[in-house]
């Protein structure tokens, strides 16, 4: 993608974002829903179209795809606030899309968990193992 292209996905997610965060779409499948972050907008290269990836934190897939819904229902009024903002002959009609690199990055975490190494056993006699076998440096005190 080239500068232009990166610098109007970033506007378009800033315009998106800002329209999220004040509550303006009042469907009442993207109200109710929470927290939505707008992740990442990719612009087609006419700038005719984008896809915004979206994530809700706490929500399962079918409550994911309603506010999918929802967002795509209100890509007329995105639209409109993106060409308030943008100075560009176009503004591009923005399609939705739940964004799972989320669950992708926890599922990928769990595996490698699982090829981590064992920790190492404990010492029997309860002490910890420092690995300074010589303690020559260390003052004995009686007292």
């Amino acid at each position: 993608m080239n500068q232009r292209l990166e610098r109007v996905a970033g506007e378009v997610r800033a315009v998106l974002g800002e329209v999220l965060a004040r509550d303006e779409i009042k469907d009442p499948r993207v109200r109710g829903s929470g927290l939505i972050t707008v992740t990442h907008v990719r612009v087609s290269g006419d700038l005719q179209h984008a896809k915004a990836f979206f994530t809700v934190h706490g929500l399962d897939g079918p409550a994911l795809e309603r506010v999918r819904a929802g967002l795509d229902h209100a890509s007329g009024y995105f639209r409109h606030a993106i060409s308030r903002r943008l100075r560009t002959k176009v503004s591009p009609a923005v399609t939705f899309e739940v964004d799972h690199v989320f669950e992708q990055a926890a599922h990928i975490e769990s595996i490698l968990r699982g090829l981590a190494p064992p920790a190492p056993p404990a010492r029997e006699d309860g002490g910890e193992d420092d690995g300074d076998k010589d303690d020559g440096d260390k003052a004995d005190v009686d007292e």
